[in-house]
């Protein structure tokens, strides 16, 4: 048995003996199999494990390309394969038992095999087993609840102390937001994982102290955070701080979302930026929401029946509620999950599954508000298309059978009776984090299997390929991130 401390390159495995090609009996064991890749970038010194597939499909034979990121399989893996490789060398019409069953060496001491970069918790980074919580999640999970609690108690006192000082010291201020975030999503992650074990009622109890504390440290962060704070560079430095893929992805977006809602906010408060989209609607936006609202009169699909009441600001309290459903909008996120990467590039049922458990874990397990759950359940819908998921189509289409002739009459509703009453397509903050989700998701600086794009780049595409091939994420509330995203870079030259 080759343990799995041992490592070695994909190129050496997948290659045949002879130098004749790739070893295609090997693949289809590994497809089958489903067994994962583990990468490393050693100037970055990161690693994450991927499913070879969603790596492959995106480029063929991709192990062998010169980049930053090597591929590598661990030893338990490789007796797996090994193992299945002799069962099947009978049925290899085209390749001989030596071939097929090359030798596997190891990375531990061969020369050609350089000691990997050590990670945070001081373990080389093939024997740490891989998690994309990050190794600072371990000591969360392992926290009693009294300890969690006491945590989200500092992170708010943290908060609070820069609220009262009115301090101006923006980098205080982003480390304290980025702290108490990556925390508070961890400890949430923890304290729902332990849950789920509990029937609905003691999980409830269990987890209510979480909630409130939690919710209270949501509420400083609403009020410390500004629309400056989106896509700050010192912002994004310190969420790399953090090893967690989930958790940076999980922290930006809940910083950048409240950032937008502040900006939004500012938005609906000029009559003159309404009545702008208002006079503009019919030659901008008109002909994607006659897409959505077919059964309407063209001249009946105005702003308003985008956005059921007409737009306006959000509240506080419905602000608070929504910014707790941002925070802990992944929290059903398995930890080998990566994020959405284009079509075909990643597993779908895995991915969808992470928001039936989100929404379920939330609505079953905890007492977050309803807004909060329909976020973490309802922000991949996509206006129906079938490249999203979530529960809501599923409820839609059961109302639908009872109610054949009912109609939505409105793209978009600010509260949860329209929503639960099918009278919108879709919940706006959900539609809100859709865009969001997929913005960070486009220019993640941990993305494995492209480049992360620039800010300008991912909109240009969004807008390609979510709005004008195929409606999914909403355009005029893309437009106005559009707008909010462009402002802020052309301040930053």
């Amino acid at each position: 048995m080759q343990g799995k401390n041992i490592i070695i390159p994909l190129s050496k495995v997948l290659s045949l003996p002879d130098g004749g090609g790739v070893n295609k009996p090997y693949i289809e064991i590994i497809l089958n199999e489903e067994i994962p890749v583990l990468c490393v970038n050693r100037s970055a010194k990161k690693k994450r494990l991927m499913p070879f597939k969603v790596l492959n499909d995106n480029k063929e034979n991709f192990w062998q390309s010169a980049g930053d990121w090597e591929y590598y399989f661990t030893g338990e893996n490789l007796d797996i394969i090994k193992e299945k490789s002799a069962v099947k060398i009978g049925a290899w019409d085209n390749v001989t038992a030596s071939q097929a069953s090359p030798a596997l060496p190891t990375l531990q001491t061969s020369p050609a095999s350089p000691a990997l970069p050590t990670s945070p918790g001081n373990k080389q980074i093939h024997e740490v087993e891989y998690n994309s919580f990050g190794d600072e999640y371990t000591s969360f999970a392992e926290m009693t609840t009294e300890e969690m609690i006491e945590q989200l108690k500092k992170e708010k006192s943290r908060l609070d102390e820069l609220l009262v000082s009115k301090s101006e010291d923006k980098e205080a201020i982003a480390e304290a937001l980025v702290d108490s975030t990556k925390n508070a999503a961890m400890i949430n992650h923890a304290i729902i994982e332990g849950a789920l074990r509990l029937a609905d009622d003691a999980a409830k109890k269990a987890t209510q102290e979480i909630v409130d504390n939690t919710t209270e440290m949501v509420k400083s962060s609403v009020q410390l955070i500004s629309e400056d704070v989106f896509n700050n560079e010192l912002v994004n430095t310190l969420v790399e701080k953090s090893n967690g893929t989930i958790v940076q992805h999980m922290t930006r977006v809940f910083l950048n979302g409240l950032a937008f809602f502040a900006y939004f906010n500012n938005l609906v408060h000029t009559s003159r930026a309404i009545q702008k989209l208002r006079i503009t609607f019919a030659s901008k936006f008109r002909k994607y929401y006659l897409k959505l609202l077919p059964h309407l009169d063209t001249d009946d699909v105005i702003l308003e029946r985008v956005f059921l009441g007409g737009m306006r600001d959000i509240p506080p309290e419905v602000y608070n509620k929504w910014a707790v459903g941002f925070l802990i909008h992944d929290i059903g996120k398995a930890s080998a999950v990566e994020y959405h990467e284009g079509e075909g590039s990643y597993d779908r049922n895995i991915v969808v599954d992470h928001v039936k458990q989100g929404y379920k874990s939330v609505i079953n397990k905890t007492n977050y508000p309803m807004e909060a759950a329909l976020i973490t359940g309802y922000h991949h819908e996509y206006y129906g298309d079938a490249s999203g998921y979530g529960y809501f189509r599923t409820y839609l289409q059961q109302y639908k059978l009872l109610n054949p002739s009912a109609k939505q009459d409105y793209c978009i509703a600010y509260e949860l009776e329209p929503m639960l009453d099918y009278q919108a397509l879709a919940y706006f903050p959900a539609k809100v984090l859709e865009i969001i989700d997929v913005f960070d998701s486009l220019t993640d600086p941990n993305r494995v299997y492209r480049k992360p794009m620039e800010s300008e780049e991912a909109l240009d595409m969004m807008h390609a390929e979510f709005i004008e091939k195929v409606v999914k994420i909403d355009p005029v509330l893309f437009y106005i991130f559009d707008t909010f995203i462009r402002e802020k870079q052309a301040k930053k030259k």
